[in-house]
């Protein structure tokens, strides 16, 4: 019986963003379940306020008994605590450009006005020009065109006072961090980071020296991999060496 993948998309993403990931999946050997978290695409009228609990309770309610485990940015957030919660059940940890949190107060707190603030203008603003302005951060400067085309469609399909709901419930301002736990977590893990993005390269080796067990997968991309590099994010959600070959 193939292995289930169960994975969890970033902020204002949906299932759908694992489409290009889960065709390239060795469908003998694997079978994704791309989940919508509490507040985006299918589950925008999930229970409010939004947690991190909840989102556990939700992916844990749809999951079999023992998966692989990705999860790309906010999904790779919501991943550690799934994993933290049971990991009795997560076989394999894959965490994509994602993190542990913020560590530092004041800039946890900095992050937390920011996160109000964008959650407003979701509620009060056009939805397009929250698309547009989220794509000019610097994090996507460099962003092919057909992976920004990509992004866009998926984040049309949620609604903006969900987002908004998500952000003051799950935003990386409201999350507890959880660097000093990652040592609890004891299956193999890999994080896996595009070879642009600098300030996920650095978040990622740390990830990577306070696990138990795991490594470091540098890939070519940006912060989009799911979108930009499918084949290779396929190859180290299988466990495979991104290195030792490619499939288009």
């Amino acid at each position: 019986m193939p292995e289930t993948v169960v994975l969890l998309h970033g902020f204002g993403g949906t299932h759908r963003m694992w489409d290009g990931v889960a065709e390239r999946l060795d469908a003998e050997r694997y079978s994704p379940l791309a989940l919508d978290l509490p507040g985006h695409g299918e589950a925008a009228e999930a229970e409010r306020p939004i947690t991190f609990a909840g989102c556990v309770e939700h992916v844990l309610a749809r999951a079999p008994a023992l998966f692989t485990l990705g999860g790309y940015s906010l999904g790779g957030r919501v991943a550690l605590h799934v994993a933290l919660a049971a990991p009795q059940r997560v076989a394999r940890l894959v965490l994509i450009a994602s993190s542990a949190g913020i560590d530092d107060d004041a800039e946890r707190a900095e992050r937390r006005c920011a996160d109000a603030e964008l959650a407003a203008r979701l509620e009060r603003g056009r939805f397009e020009e929250f698309i547009e302005r989220w794509g000019r951060q610097e994090l996507f400067a460099d962003d092919p065109p057909d992976v920004r085309r990509l992004a866009e469609e998926d984040q049309r399909r949620n609604r903006p006072t969900a987002l908004a709901a998500v952000l003051r419930g799950i935003g990386a301002g409201e999350m507890d961090p959880l660097w000093g736990r990652l040592a609890e977590l004891e299956m193999p893990a890999a994080v896996v980071v595009g070879d642009r993005d600098a300030k996920f390269q650095v978040l990622g080796r740390r990830l990577v020296a306070l696990l138990g067990d795991a490594e470091l997968a540098l890939v070519a991309g940006g912060h989009r991999l799911a979108l930009e590099n499918p084949a290779e994010v396929a190859r180290a959600l299988e466990g495979l060496d991104p290195e030792a070959g490619r499939r288009g």
